[in-house]
């Protein structure tokens, strides 16, 4: 097995502080389809708000979704707003005790207005925000660092996001740099679009996208995505900072590792997506890479791991967090568009999760498909009709021979997979060797089991499995004729 697949199999829990900007960000949605009558300008009306947290609040969100417990330490103001973004940190389950209230600043806000015209999909039209950019005090510092201090000892890994709104200040971040080192802990930055970057010195790792590492080292990327090219801003910022790695985020590039003493830089590239919206994505990419090192999963593959988690960012609309189950759902459909759709039941299960997670229905049918015939497409396209996702339970060939004889399987087990995965309405192939499928159903507990007509309810092998947990069963009408048993004893008259 892809060992990033493996390390994902064995996915832990684990314990992050989060240090940064947080922010609320609110959505005010709503039909823009006229002109104001005094000025050219859009006018949207308002039908509906939404309040999410944002910055560093949703980084702590995308931990949360990857399983990690998470102490959020930042600075707000004193005002509903902040009301309103401890509440929502809160109900995920985020500790926001180290979250300072500053009464010379506004909780910083963005404020997005989103017009629906014509009956398409939302588009952003513009956006205001409230916030304060000046450094904060030293004796909100101060509180910062012993919040830190008090929570360091409970942490496997440290995340700092900085917008660049006053709270990252160079004596904070180097104050809990080095606290971090001298305890051991990993920290990861996620950088402001600054110039300097010296207040990050002494970090394990940075995350810098294309034009942030261009702006901080006064370097060109490369638009192709060399990656002997990009490593020169890599590698400047590793020298720099004394860093263990550099991640350089590069768009439809991919991205790009490059680690301490060791020049050769390590192109990881991406899935061409439908980009929605970029928001967010920066967070995503940071959660996940600390996520990944915190599961002690290797560099180039925490990156592949960060790479595909901020890929699916990019397809929804604003901000949202993914699930770890989306995210190994993922990599497990690249795995198949390389290797086809066989899954052992522990990789069938985390697709099963991620699609439950989402709202999909799962179908299940079985068979020994030995010699795919028109019967075998009507009745699997007719299941994949039933549901979301489906899955097939294949016998094994000692299954195979134990029902059918020593003659039989016709083709081997590794030959009809590759053929069930070819078909379009199949989503997931799994090996079962007993005589029915009844372990894999009562593991799987599908909202829809599938046989042909020539059953009936009460001989289903699993239907009062299914049935005791909400599924129903469905008994789709064979095509008169045809069977490969029946196919195999017309060849042999031939």
């Amino acid at each position: 097995m892809d060992p990033l697949l493996a390390a994902l199999a064995d996915w832990k829990p684990f314990r992050a502080l989060v240090v940064g900007d947080f922010m609320l960000d609110q959505l005010l949605y709503g039909a823009a389809d006229r002109l104001s009558p005094d000025a050219p300008v859009p006018v949207l009306r308002v039908t509906r708000r939404e309040d999410r947290p944002g910055g560093a609040a949703n980084l702590c969100l995308n931990l949360i979704a990857m399983r990690g417990r998470v102490t959020a330490l930042g600075v707000v103001g004193s005002d509903q707003d902040a009301v309103l973004l401890r509440t929502a940190l809160l109900q995920q389950g985020v500790d926001a005790t180290g979250i300072v209230t500053d009464n010379t600043r506004p909780t910083t806000v963005k404020r997005n207005l989103i017009g629906l015209a014509q009956g398409r999909h939302a588009q952003k039209m513009f956006r205001v925000d409230f916030e304060s950019r000046e450094p904060i005090a030293q004796t909100i510092v101060e509180r910062l660092i012993a919040a830190f201090d008090d929570a360091l000892p409970k942490t496997d890994v440290v995340c700092i996001e900085d917008y660049n709104k006053g709270v990252c200040t160079p004596s904070l971040c180097a104050a809990l740099i080095e606290r971090a080192k001298k305890a051991g802990k990993p920290v990861f930055i996620d950088p402001a679009p600054t110039e300097d970057y010296l207040k990050y010195r002494g970090a394990t790792a940075i995350t810098p996208n294309r034009t942030e590492a261009e702006r901080a080292t006064s370097l060109a990327t490369d638009d192709q995505g060399a990656p002997e090219h990009n490593a020169r801003l890599a590698e400047t910022l590793r020298d720099r900072l004394d860093l263990d790695a550099v991640v350089l985020t590069l768009d439809k590039q991919g991205a790009l590792l490059l680690m301490r003493d060791n020049d050769t830089p390590v192109p990881v590239p991406t899935v061409a997506r439908e980009v929605y919206d970029v928001t967010g994505a920066g967070d995503m990419m940071l959660a996940a890479l600390a996520a990944a090192r915190a599961n002690r999963i290797e560099w180039a593959d925490a990156v592949r791991f960060a790479n595909a988690a901020a890929g699916l960012e990019v397809e929804v609309f604003g901000v949202a967090p993914i699930p770890l189950e989306k995210i190994h759902h993922e990599l497990l459909i690249l795995q198949t568009n390389r290797s086809g759709k066989l899954r052992t039941l522990d990789e069938l299960m985390v697709m099963v999760n991620a699609a439950r997670k989402s709202g999909k229905r799962i179908v299940f049918t079985n068979g020994c498909f030995d010699v795919i015939h028109a019967g075998h497409i009507s009745l699997l396209e007719r299941a994949a009709e039933l549901g979301d996702m489906l899955v097939v339970a294949m016998n094994n060939d000692s299954s195979v021979r134990a029902l059918k004889g020593e003659s039989r399987p016709i083709n081997d087990q590794a030959q009809r997979a590759r053929v069930l995965g070819a078909l379009g309405c199949v989503d997931a192939v799994v090996l079962f060797s007993e005589e029915t499928p009844i372990r894999l159903i009562e593991t799987i507990l599908p909202d829809i089991l599938v046989k042909g007509g020539d059953y009936t309810p009460e001989t289903v092998v699993g239907a009062d499995t299914v049935q005791r947990a909400g599924g129903r069963v469905e008994l789709i009408p064979l095509i008169e004729g045809l069977s490969t048993t029946a196919t195999v004893e017309r060849m042999k008259s031939r």
